[in-house]
């Protein structure tokens, strides 16, 4: 079993869970009643089996890149701990109790449920031919606030795009970091990203702008559910750890990458989503 949470990464599904809790809460604020708690079970487990699929694909797709790259040697099946099958049936049983809980949740969410794994599993077939990848992944984590909001709805509110496109962007903004480290390799790979593409500083200023609007659009959703001051607070707390990483980076260079990517997003996901709840629960 815990050879299948480390190929899947479970430790980062912080980065998706917090703003997934924020798309369902946000329908209860917006008047919507409370799902029953076994429709709230199916939306959490729909997120993970979501999250599962994208991973144990992701993880599929590319072992025999991961095989070469002296950074990637060492994950799950390059280094024999479990079978290219199995991490590809782990995939497609997880795709399919996905479309079964989003059938159970309603219907819009079970017409959607195709979309978005195509956006999900997608994604990893993305470096072999543009260098817009990092925005993919973005959509993938992007659309997991709507996803919950539609599973509570059965609709959705155009204002939740404010804080879509603002998670798609700070998630292609601190992947770009990341890519960093892969520069060369992909480059001699051929592989498409846009580190590749530009280079570690125009790369370094990307991201920046990226993080930059995405702040800029958490801020717009803070004014679009009526400017709570927790909320408020949550924002800036985002922020300044978004601005802080890219400090520490210029700073440190790559040594500091896995900090920035990990940590640091972790953590800003987390506060931003604690700050909701507890504005929600005030409230």
């Amino acid at each position: 079993m815990i050879r299948y949470l480390r190929l899947i990464k479970f430790s980062h599904t912080i980065f998706s869970l917090p703003f997934a809790a924020v798309g369902f809460l946000f329908a209860l604020d917006s008047g919507y009643k409370l799902p029953t708690w076994l429709t709230a079970l199916w939306i959490l487990l729909a997120l993970i089996a979501a999250r599962t699929a994208a991973m144990a694909f992701n993880r599929w797709t590319d072992y025999r890149i991961d095989a070469k790259n002296p950074r990637t040697q060492q994950r799950e099946i390059p280094a024999g701990i479990i079978k290219p099958a199995q991490a590809l049936m782990l995939a497609v049983i997880s795709s399919a109790i996905f479309i079964l809980l989003a059938a159970l949740i309603n219907e819009l969410c079970l017409w959607l449920s195709p979309l978005a794994l195509l956006v999900i599993l997608g994604y990893s077939y993305t470096k072999r031919f543009t260098s817009l990848a990092h925005l993919v992944l973005g959509i993938g984590l992007g659309i997991a606030p709507a996803a919950t909001f539609i599973a509570v709805t059965g609709t959705f509110d155009a204002g939740l795009l404010f804080l879509c496109f603002g998670v798609m962007l700070w998630t292609a903004g601190f992947d770009i970091i990341y890519a960093l480290q892969d520069i060369e390799f992909d480059r001699s790979e051929k592989l498409h990203s846009i580190p590749a593409a530009i280079g570690y500083k125009k790369s370094m200023w990307l991201s920046a702008a990226f993080h930059a609007i995405s702040m800029t659009l958490m801020f717009a959703f803070w004014l679009y559910i009526y400017g709570n001051s927790i909320v408020l607070a949550g924002v800036i707390l985002f922020s300044i750890m978004l601005i802080y990483q890219h400090i520490d980076v210029h700073m440190h260079g790559l040594k500091k990458i896995n900090l920035a990517f990990g940590t640091m997003n972790g953590v800003a996901a987390l506060v931003y989503g604690t700050a909701y709840l507890i504005a929600f629960l005030l409230n």
